[in-house]
């Protein structure tokens, strides 16, 4: 079986972007040179239309098919890097000191 669907075979070399949570996306933005973020950038932005549509025809559930969430994962990374590559031109935050995608949950009262 195929890493992702049919006719996105094209993207397949970018399978490390295949990441199931914000967290891993993020470690491997800030992992990544810019070199190789532009590149996964150019590639799945050029096929973004396509991607949207095969994803529109796909029901969104827990049992959604393997190649059809690795698409999902690979465009969410697309999303996780673009800010870094349309304007900042670097994979950390500018001006954020050690930024970190950690979050604090208070229980309630």
């Amino acid at each position: 079986m195929s890493v992702l669907p049919p006719g996105f075979e094209d993207l397949a070399r970018f399978s490390e972007w295949i990441l199931p949570t914000e967290r891993e996306r993020w470690a491997k933005r800030l992992a990544s040179t810019m070199d190789e973020l532009q590149e996964f950038y150019d590639a799945a932005f050029a096929r973004i239309d396509a991607a949207a549509e095969y994803l529109k025809a796909v029901p969104y559930t827990d049992d959604m098919p393997d190649p059809a969430k690795h698409l999902l994962w690979l465009y969410c990374s697309l999303v996780t890097i673009s800010f870094a590559v349309e304007c900042w031109r670097q994979p950390y935050v500018p001006d954020s000191g050690a930024s970190s995608l950690d979050a604090v949950v208070e229980p309630a009262i």
